[in-house]
């Protein structure tokens, strides 16, 4: 059995109720979760695990697992509750958002650099970078100007399901070269920025976003580095 993502469908859950399906050295496994397991250069999610009686379990990061499951890590002493023990799985939050806003930065900075493939890329809380296949480097400035612009603009930020048939026939979706959309579901999962028949963005991507690009807040342009002949690396940073 594996374990349900709630942040798919609503990203914003800070809590949940779940139970204890396993637990073990690798983590504990939940039956629903709203922690975001590390993936697509976004890490792992941080929190904690509360019991019935108060106590907390300090989760120190999420992987992922076999069979569909999440792994909530936990730190080395830590008493592991036994399966069918109920919890309410608790993230920190502020970490979380700080990482969900540089997500959606980095799709809003994919967007202005279109028909250059990304050939790798990070996130960290408040800042991220991409990696372009580009001959010349971008204007920092310019970039760092129409980047305020979508983030004022208050577009709003979705997800969709295709098939993967529906993928293959439309390859310029992927413009990820390090990090492929995961395969073998028969379906795989977009995110969206802007309206619908006209995005600004849309891409898959398995990671959590905030629901509006308002709420990315100011992006500074940080570097814009040459990381080879055809290597442009952007990095940005968030206030607050």
């Amino acid at each position: 059995m594996g374990t349900t993502p709630l942040w798919r469908d609503d990203a914003m859950l800070r809590d949940c109720t779940a139970t204890v399906l396993a637990s073990g050295p690798d983590g504990i496994v939940l039956d629903r979760t709203v922690f975001y397991a590390q993936g697509g250069g976004q890490p792992g999610d941080t929190g904690r695990l509360v019991l019935a009686d108060g106590t907390a379990i300090a989760v120190t990061d999420t992987v992922k697992g076999e069979g569909g499951t999440i792994l909530h890590r936990i730190g080395p002493g830590a008493t592991l509750p036994t399966p069918g023990t109920a919890v309410t799985a608790v993230l920190d939050w502020d970490r979380r958002f700080r990482l969900m806003r540089a997500h959606t930065a980095l799709h809003l900075l994919c967007s202005l650099i279109p028909g250059a493939a990304v050939t790798g890329g990070a996130i960290g809380e408040g800042k991220g970078r991409l990696d372009f296949d580009l001959a010349e480097a971008p204007d920092k400035a310019a970039l760092e100007g129409a980047l305020a612009a979508l983030v004022a603009e208050d577009h709003p930020v979705t997800t969709l399901w295709i098939t993967e048939a529906e993928l293959d026939a439309n390859p310029s979706l992927v413009r990820t070269l390090a990090v492929k959309p995961p395969r073998g579901q028969g379906s795989v999962r977009l995110v969206r920025i802007g309206a619908e028949a006209a995005p600004i963005d849309l891409q898959p991507c398995g990671g959590t976003h905030v629901p509006s690009t308002a709420l990315v807040g100011r992006v500074t342009v940080a570097k814009v580095e040459s990381k080879g002949r055809q290597n442009r690396r952007i990095a940005l940073v968030l206030e607050g």
